[in-house]
C-alpha cells in the first residue's frame, strides 16, 4: 500500500473524530498532500467516518478534475475546498474540515471569534481567523475564496461562518491535536457563555506567551496522535488495512 504510513494516520483521525461525535456521518473531509508541491494527496471517499480504513483513502490530483471520479468518489464540495488549499497554500499539507457541535455553535455567533478564556483557547490567539463571507457549498470557486484567507502562515485555524471549522498544518499530527483541542476549546466557552456571568479572558500579553509555549512541539503532537493510534490498535481496530 502506497503511503502506508500517512494513510494510517489519517484513518486513525477519522476514526476518532467519529469516537467523539465531531463528524457529519460522510459529509466531511481530511487530506494530506503525498508529493512535494503538494497536488497530490489522501483524501475520504463517500464513507462513514467510523468506518474509514487506510486502504479506502483516494489519492487525487489538485490540478485533474478527472482524478475526483467514479464509484464512492469524494463529495464535490471535498474536491473544491481542498484542492484550492493544495494548489494555493504551501503549508497547507493536511487539511481537515468538520461541522463538529461546539466549532458550529461559535460559526454561527455575531462574533465567532473563539478568545483566550482559558490555557486551551490561547492556542488560537491571533491563529485565527473568521470567515465572514459564506457563499453557499464549498464547491470550487468558494474552496478557492477560502483558501485565500490561509496566506498567512501563523493562521491555521478558519471558523467558517455559518458553516463550521477548518484546520490546516504540516502533518496529519498537529492538524488533528488542533482540531481536537479547538472543539474541547470551543466548548468550554460556549458553556460558559451559558452561565450569564462575565468572562475572565486573558490579557493579549499572556494569551500570546501561552499560545506560543504550545505551538511547534511536534513531539507532543505526535504523542497525542500516537496515544490514539495505540487505544484503536489495542482494540482492534481495522483501521490501518
Amino acid at each position: 500500500m502506497d503511503h502506508a504510513r500517512q494513510r494510517a494516520d489519517l484513518a486513525a483521525a477519522f476514526r476518532w473524530t467519529a469516537r467523539e461525535n465531531m463528524h457529519e456521518g460522510v459529509a466531511n473531509h481530511f487530506s494530506l498532500a503525498v508529493n512535494d508541491d503538494g497536488t497530490r494527496f489522501l483524501i475520504n471517499p463517500r464513507k462513514h467516518f467510523s468506518r474509514i480504513r487506510a486502504s479506502d483513502l483516494w489519492v487525487i490530483d489538485a490540478d485533474d478534475p478527472e482524478s475526483a471520479q467514479g464509484a464512492d468518489a469524494p463529495d464535490p464540495t471535498a474536491w473544491g475546498l481542498h484542492a484550492s488549499l493544495h494548489r494555493h497554500v504551501p503549508h497547507a499539507r493536511c487539511a481537515m474540515h468538520v461541522h463538529s457541535t461546539y466549532a458550529t455553535v461559535l460559526a454561527c455567533l455575531a462574533d465567532s471569534r473563539l478568545p483566550p478564556i482559558d490555557q486551551s483557547s490561547a492556542i488560537f490567539h491571533n491563529r485565527q481567523v473568521v470567515d465572514e463571507n459564506y457563499g453557499g457549498l464549498a464547491l470550487e470557486e468558494e474552496g478557492t475564496r477560502c483558501a485565500r484567507l490561509f496566506q498567512d502562515p501563523s493562521v491555521r485555524t478558519m471558523i467558517m461562518g455559518n458553516h463550521g471549522v477548518l484546520f490546516i498544518g504540516e502533518t496529519v499530527a498537529e492538524t488533528f491535536m488542533r482540531l481536537y483541542y479547538f472543539e474541547r476549546a470551543a466548548r468550554t466557552y460556549v458553556l460558559a457563555l451559558q452561565t450569564g456571568r462575565p468572562l475572565r479572558e486573558l490579557s493579549p500579553e499572556i494569551a500570546e506567551l501561552t499560545a506560543r509555549q504550545q505551538e511547534g512541539d511536534t513531539a507532543a503532537e505526535a504523542d497525542f496522535l500516537g496515544g490514539l493510534r495505540e487505544v484503536l490498535d489495542a482494540e482492534g481496530a481495522d483501521y490501518a488495512s
